[in-house]
């Protein structure tokens, strides 16, 4: 068997080069499995290159290779050794190999789609199992070469997919254009997702955007059997990282058993919850690249000058008579006015002539929130083309897609907290959500309604401030009781709050909770008043009153799969249990069923009227 890419690569390089390339010493492949997580199963293996001891990992052998000069045949030769080892290890599901963006491009080519067949023939690898990873390291610039390189490469059966999409040089404009099968999760977003919260919006960003292109994401970096959970819950389709197998020349061919418990289990993640109050003063005016506009009298070449000068500019505003009534895009532009004859025909003539005339306008005070309408519509030109930014009308700026994207996303990030804005637990939004992800999870859970008995009284007495301490005295005994994998802690509204629990110790976790809060909370009263053990005041009929100091109740609703239909019901019941244990002064109360919690409810509500 010859060595046909790397030959095709190779094949007017100086002798130089060849010996530079050989200098770099003996190279190997070694495999890393991608785990499809719906079916706990490995369904393709990351090839990734070694090389000789002393340039063992992949940044030092390419960083000698860029000092010789032969980057490009070292990637080439790479590949090869990759494929050849795939079908060594006699490896089942698909391939993914690394491919820079420039090498994307000459292997699409014709001649570089028969060299590559040639090898995948002669290694008895069918070209549908290869899937060809472009890496996102270099910004593409030749988006037309690029676009028909895929199209030949998917011609012969290759899969694509975009690497370390979320890092500095990603293009959201690549993968609407490209359409790529799998799109790989920078690992910063997955790495400790399990404790952050913006991480957490970002891949459900992330996977809406997915949904939209009609990709399948996988989550690298997934060290830690805790990001697995989350990932999982989150709805990512396939994961990759030490905790699912390390690379190596003969890789696992099964989920290691630890991750597969994770996979299988059925209790549900608990996302990590952000935590700064929602603002919703973000306006469109974010959004403003203060790109300089061109009048309608301006000629096709003096603006081809004007893209040459400033190569970051994406697009351009056609005014006339001050107001916008176009848009031209750079790339549009330049791939149709550098094609022969163009200039000649058309450099004299208006930039009109290029121009999008019916461009998306959009008032800076336009609320943020607003513009989601922009990524989900059935027309995308807006994604490629741009759009113009006016204040009255007036032109101020151009916006782009990936900026739109990302402000939305933070947006996004910003109105899911719904913290409260004294102890920065979840508020009702998230508690809800969670409540319907254990419902439709099918899992069982403890749904626990903490209440404070006589708080009104203490409130009264010492004051709001006093009262803040005593409700952030309650969440910290809270979340010290919980297990933050397994246990969510919402704070609904004053001294309300729910705690979901997974842990199957709930019910010593819920006494903890009690016996903690009871000896801890009569530090917030005066000397006297603890001495005496009653604070003197009126009920809510104005009488005067002794109330006891304050104590926890907790009514504790125990959750079966199929029991309960929605959120609301689980709080209703969880509200009934909370009462009969404020009745009975037991400290906590446990329902078990919502059947009973229904009677319960009806007696309550009975007796209450």
């Amino acid at each position: 068997m010859g060595t046909a890419i790397a030959k095709h690569a190779l094949s007017d390089a100086s002798a130089a080069k060849r010996e530079s390339l050989s200098a770099l010493g003996e190279l190997h492949g070694v495999f890393q499995p991608i785990i499809a997580v719906a079916k706990g199963e490995i369904i393709a293996y990351e090839g990734l290159i070694r090389g000789p001891t002393n340039l063992h990992l992949p940044a030092a052998l390419f960083a000698a290779a860029a000092a010789r000069g032969c980057s490009d045949e070292l990637e080439y030769r790479a590949s090869e050794v990759i494929v050849r080892g795939f079908a060594a290890a006699e490896l089942s599901g698909l391939l993914f190999v690394n491919f820079s963006a420039q090498a994307v491009i000459h292997l699409g080519s014709k001649s570089g789609c028969e060299q590559l067949l040639q090898i995948l023939e002669d290694c008895e690898i069918p070209a549908r199992k290869l899937v060809i990873e472009i890496t996102e390291h270099e910004r593409v610039v030749d988006h037309a070469g690029m676009v028909a390189a895929v199209r030949r490469l998917r011609g012969i059966g290759a899969g694509l997919a975009l690497d370390d999409f979320g890092d500095g040089g990603s293009s959201l404009r690549l993968w609407a254009e490209i359409e790529p099968e799998f799109v790989k999760i920078d690992r910063y977003f997955c790495h400790d997702i399990h404790n952050d919260g913006r991480k957490v919006q970002t891949v459900k960003a992330m996977l809406r955007l997915a949904e939209n292109f009609g990709s399948r994401i996988v989550a690298e970096g997934i060290e830690q059997h805790a990001d697995l959970r989350v990932v999982r819950d989150l709805g990512v389709d396939c994961v990759q990282g030490y905790a699912l197998g390390h690379p190596s020349r003969v890789p696992a061919e099964a989920v290691p058993a630890a991750a597969r418990a994770v996979l299988d289990a059925p209790d549900i993640a608990v996302f990590p919850q952000l935590r700064r109050a929602y603002s919703p003063s973000v306006t469109a005016a974010r959004l403003v690249n203060p790109a300089p506009p061109v009048s309608k009298s301006m000629n096709n070449q003096k603006l081809l000058e004007i893209f040459q000068a400033d190569e970051d500019l994406p697009a351009v505003a056609v005014l006339n008579e001050g107001l916008p009534i176009g848009i031209v895009n750079r790339r549009r532009f330049l791939e149709r006015f550098t094609l022969p004859y163009y200039p000649e025909v058309y450099g004299r003539k208006s930039c009109t002539t290029f121009m999008e005339s019916n461009p998306l306008l959009i008032e800076i005070s336009q609320p943020l929130e607003e513009l989601i309408h922009v990524l989900t519509a059935e027309d995308q030109r807006y994604l490629n083309d741009g759009f113009v930014l006016v204040d009255s009308g007036k032109y101020v700026g151009i916006g782009i897609a990936e900026q739109l994207v990302r402000s939305v996303t933070e947006l996004r990030i910003e109105a899911a907290r719904h913290a409260n804005p004294l102890t920065f637990l979840p508020g009702n939004i998230p508690t809800s959500e969670h409540v319907r992800r254990l419902l439709l999870g099918s899992t069982n859970f403890c749904a626990s309604y903490c209440d404070l008995n006589h708080f009104k009284a203490f409130n009264d007495r010492f004051g709001y401030w006093q009262g803040d301490k005593m409700i952030r005295l309650l969440a910290g005994v809270i979340t010290q009781a919980c297990d933050p994998q397994r246990d969510f802690a919402g704070h609904i509204g004053g001294d309300d709050f729910i705690v979901l629990l997974q842990s199957e110790d709930w019910q010593n976790r819920c006494a903890q909770m009690i016996e903690r809060f009871n000896a801890a909370a009569p530090a917030l009263y005066d000397p006297l008043t603890r001495e005496r053990g009653y604070i003197e005041s009126e009920d809510r009929q104005g009488n005067p009153t002794r109330f006891p100091l304050t104590t926890l109740s907790i009514g504790a609703l125990r959750v079966a799969p199929a029991e309960f239909d929605s959120p609301e019901d689980v709080a209703s019941a969880a509200a009934a249990a909370k009462h009969q244990a404020k009745r009975s002064n037991a400290g906590l109360f446990i329902l078990d069923s919502s059947a009973a919690a229904r009677d319960f409810e009806r007696t309550y509500l009975r007796e209450s009227a």
